[in-house]
């Protein structure tokens, strides 16, 4: 995974919730990050609520099943909090960081600790960057991204898939 840390760190926030102001925001990335032009177009158009909607039935608590959830434990093992949550816990520690706030098999927290390995750039970062996709982000993320592009009725997951493979790809 060779990514800039600035795209990881995009890619990260995009996997977000949507807030209030959040089609701005994709508009306004969309002038430097000009695959987001499109998804930025079809989000402006669309009625109040229908992204968060979108969101929240891929990632959070579709019906009758959540179709992408963005957790390595949920995706390979089929629940939540698996044995991944204490493999990455273990190597954010060996990386001297900790997930804080979510859990430590999120796609976002993974992408963060890769954009931060990066950026350090010494040995011992590279064989962590290392575990963490050949052990991790390489084992799912193929799947989720293919699972994301068939489930969604938004251009813009489809886009953000077509970027995580590619991420993962460089």
């Amino acid at each position: 995974m060779n990514a800039s840390p600035d795209s990881l760190r995009l890619l990260a926030g995009l996997l977000a919730s949507p807030g209030d102001d959040a089609v701005e925001a994709v508009a306004e990335l969309a002038a430097e990050h000009e695959w987001l032009a499109g998804p930025a177009a079809e989000l402006r158009t669309l009625p109040p609520g229908e992204w968060q909607a979108e969101h929240t039935r891929l990632f959070v608590s579709g019906h009758p099943k959540t179709a992408c959830p963005p957790f390595e434990s949920a995706m390979t093992g089929g629940s939540l909090h698996g044995a991944a949550c204490d493999q990455l816990a273990d190597l954010y520690r060996r990386a001297g960081l900790e997930a804080a706030g979510l859990p430590p098999d999120y796609l976002g927290t993974q992408l963060e600790c890769a954009a931060h390995l990066l950026e350090r750039g010494c040995e011992h970062s590279a064989a962590l960057l290392d575990e963490l996709k050949r052990k991790h982000v390489g084992a799912w993320l193929p799947r989720f991204s293919a699972t994301l592009r068939a489930e969604t009725r938004l251009q813009f997951y489809r886009e953000l898939a077509d970027r995580l493979e590619a991420a993962l790809d460089e």
